[in-house]
């Protein structure tokens, strides 16, 4: 119970990895506020959150607009108390080459996975700041370290969380505040898995899309294996213990990026 009488936000709580980060959270004590566009999905993990014996909320937000960022951070607090940890994980992807990618396209990634961080780190530290204590996460890829082909967009936004969070930890380390940048491997969610992901775009003359997921892990990854959203719990709750740890982009990945 290291973090009990402790309040985190998890954004993009609703499914996946954030889903998994915010029961980490809440198996290690602390109480939790669950934003997510669809607040019906954030809703199912406050109650898993609570069915843990902890109290949660669920929480609608736009991470792209200011306002509703300002009002979930309010809402964070007015349900809970003051947020000590902020784990800014909503982000979106899509997989387009180059030659495929508008303007939209990259407008949407660019909106969502690094005006959404900016707009979050900027609101959560405004209540950090004052109290001189804070714990903030960013999500970014190993697709922030290393680009993939057919992700130009969604690699340069991950690039984008990386610089961010580097930055901003200097400007507050001396406050009491971490800030670090949490990388995610190849995890079986939306961007690998079915024949809309990179496993089925990319699998070979006569190859499944299971076959394709097999091989990208073997060849892909030293230890062979995908990593799993509650890995991605894991480090998140290091992250938010770990004192003097600030600055870091740190890949939980397999080995890929070795």
């Amino acid at each position: 119970m290291q973090f009990e009488n402790r309040v985190a936000l998890i954004t993009g709580g609703g499914r996946g990895i954030g889903q998994a980060v915010a029961l980490a959270f809440a198996r290690a004590g602390a109480d939790v506020a669950v934003a997510d566009v669809d607040v019906a999905i954030a809703q199912e993990t406050a109650d898993l959150v609570k069915r843990v014996g902890r109290r949660s909320t669920a929480i609608g937000v736009d991470v792209r607009d200011v306002d509703s960022v300002g009002a979930m951070v309010a809402a964070a607090e007015q349900a809970l108390g003051d947020i000590d940890i902020a784990v800014n994980n909503a982000g979106v992807i899509s997989i387009k080459g180059i030659a495929e990618l508008d303007v939209e396209d990259w407008d949407q990634i660019m909106a969502v996975n690094a005006r959404g961080v900016f707009l979050s780190t900027q609101a959560e530290l405004a209540v950090m700041r004052p109290r001189r204590f804070g714990r903030i996460i960013n999500m970014a890829s190993i697709a922030g370290k290393v680009g993939f082909p057919d992700l130009s967009h969604y690699s340069a936004s991950k690039f984008a969380v990386i610089g961010f969070t580097n930055a901003v930890a200097k400007e507050v380390a001396a406050e009491g505040i971490t800030v670090n940048a949490l990388c995610p491997g190849i995890v079986g969610t939306g961007m690998w898995r079915g024949e809309e992901g990179l496993s089925g775009r990319w699998r070979q003359p006569g190859e499944s899309e299971e076959q394709s997921w097999e091989r990208h892990q073997k060849t892909l990854l030293p230890q062979g294996v995908a990593q799993t959203p509650e890995d991605m719990g894991q480090m998140a709750v290091y992250l938010a213990s770990a004192e003097h740890v600030t600055g870091q982009a740190i890949a939980v990945d397999g080995g890929f990026s070795l």
